[in-house]
Parts: structure tokens; sequence; C-alpha cells
């Protein structure tokens, strides 16, 4: 058992990690209605990965991660422009373009590339039961850092997030942040398992409670207990941790479709 235990601890450690920066930004997911963009600048992060792959470094060297984090800030950059013309465009719309470009653009990429199949898995559910203490340290330092702007400027960023004003800056500010988190999370935990971290816990909480402080306490009870539920199902099931935990997270909003009122998440503090 503590051979058990000292193998899953970097793994599960990173899973809190994730979910307590995720919980937070997917609030302001919510909020902005851009429940989708996690997906879009998830893939292209993936995208720069692949790119990356094809020029010849492998997914741990740093000019990948260089790659993939320079990418997703230009759909960031992207992103927080497009918002400026919403009145005449779906900001959904958008951000379901950039994802069908940077997916099929991930299936060109693999298709030039030996285990093809192998990399799109990864892209998807990651490989979190490989992670490292050095992995999370990084990831550690990168949220910590991501975390404190976002504490020094955090009315700004919820006026801007719950409609109460609008600035370019601020939206700029918010997804060039989002993107970095992003980028870090993808190349640990893979497109799918970074969504669920994000959006599950902050549409189960928007279920309960109207405040953004509630919110995040209960979004991350919930986000950590299923961490854990998922962590040692994949170890006792002998199945792939990343897709479980996904299976796993994304049951739980599934089931709650099913209570009495359904899913009805609202989107104000």
């Amino acid at each position: 058992m503590s051979q058990v235990l000292t193998f899953l601890a970097a793994p599960f450690v990173m899973c809190l990690i994730l979910v307590g920066i995720h919980c937070y930004l997917g609030i302001h997911v919510l909020a902005r209605g851009v429940i989708f963009v996690d997906l879009s600048l998830a893939q292209v992060a993936a995208l720069g990965t692949v790119g990356a792959y094809v020029l010849g470094y492998d997914h741990d060297h740093p000019m990948s991660y260089g790659i993939s984090l320079v990418s997703t800030l230009v759909a960031a950059v992207f992103l927080s422009f497009a918002n400026r013309r919403k009145d005449k465009i779906s900001q959904e719309a958008v951000i379901g373009i950039l994802y069908a470009f940077a997916s099929a653009a991930v299936v060109l990429g693999v298709d030039k590339i030996s285990h093809g199949a192998e990399h799109i898995k990864s892209a998807l559910v990651g490989e979190l039961l490989w992670v490292t203490w050095a992995d999370v340290l990084k990831v550690a330092l990168i949220y910590s850092a991501v975390s404190v702007v976002h504490y020094v400027f955090r009315k700004e960023f919820i006026a801007q997030s719950f409609g109460r004003k609008q600035s370019w800056k601020w939206d700029f500010l918010f997804y060039a942040l989002f993107g970095v988190i992003i980028t870090s999370s993808v190349h640990v935990a893979g497109v799918l398992l970074v969504f669920a971290f994000l959006i599950v816990p902050s549409v189960t909480s928007a279920l309960f409670h109207d405040g953004v402080g509630p919110r995040l306490w209960l979004g991350w009870a919930l986000g950590f207990t299923l961490s854990v539920l998922g962590m040692s199902l994949s170890y006792w099931l002998d199945m792939p941790a990343g897709a479980l935990i996904v299976v796993v997270f994304t049951a739980v909003p599934l089931l709650l479709v099913l209570r009495p009122g359904g899913l009805k998440a609202r989107s104000r503090a």
C-alpha cells in the first residue's frame, strides 16, 4: 500500500492544483457565457505541441512548451479581439470555429508523424499518472504567479466577467492568463480532463450558490473529492487515469440533469 501511495502522490497533488485554479477560472467562464473557450484554447495548445513535435522537439522539450504557449497566446489575442464584435457575431460561434480549425490541424499534423494515434490520445486525456514532483513544482509556480495577478486585480476581473463593465484591456489580460494556464494544463492532463476540471465544479456549484465565494468553496470540495475517487478507481480497475477521471467528473452534471428542476446554472454573482 505504501508503494501505491508513493506512486500516486505526485499525480494526486497535480490533480488538486489543477482543480484549484480551473474551478476559479470556470466561474469566470460560466459567467462570460463562453463555456467551450477552454476546449478551444486547449486544442490550440495541443496543436502547438504537435507542431513542435513535427519540427523535431520532444514533448518534454522547453521549445515544445514555448511553441504551445505562443500558439495559445495568439489565440487568446484573437478571442479578446473577436469579443469586441460580439454584437455582430456570437462569441461561442467564433470559439467553435477556432476549435474546429485546431482539431483538424492536429489531425493533419499527427498524420505526418509516427505513432500519431498515441499523440492524439495523449492530447485528449494526457499522461497524468506519469507526472513527477518536478512537474508538480513547475506547474505550481506558474499557477501561483497567475493566481497572484488574479487576486490583485480580482475586482476588475469579476466586474468584467459578470458584465458590470467592459474593457478590452481586462478582456485581453484574462484570456492571456487563461492561455498560460491552459498550455501548462494540456501538457499534463490533456484537453478533456482540463475541460472537466474547468466546467464541472463551476456548473455544479452554481446550482446551489449565487455568490462567487460559496461557489468556489463548493467547487473545490467537489473537485477534490471526485479527483480522489477517479484516481482510486483508475488504480483498482487498472484503467487510464485521465479518461476515468473525466468520466467521473462529467457523470455528476449528467446525473443532476435528472433532479427536479434540471440543470439550471446561475450566471450572476
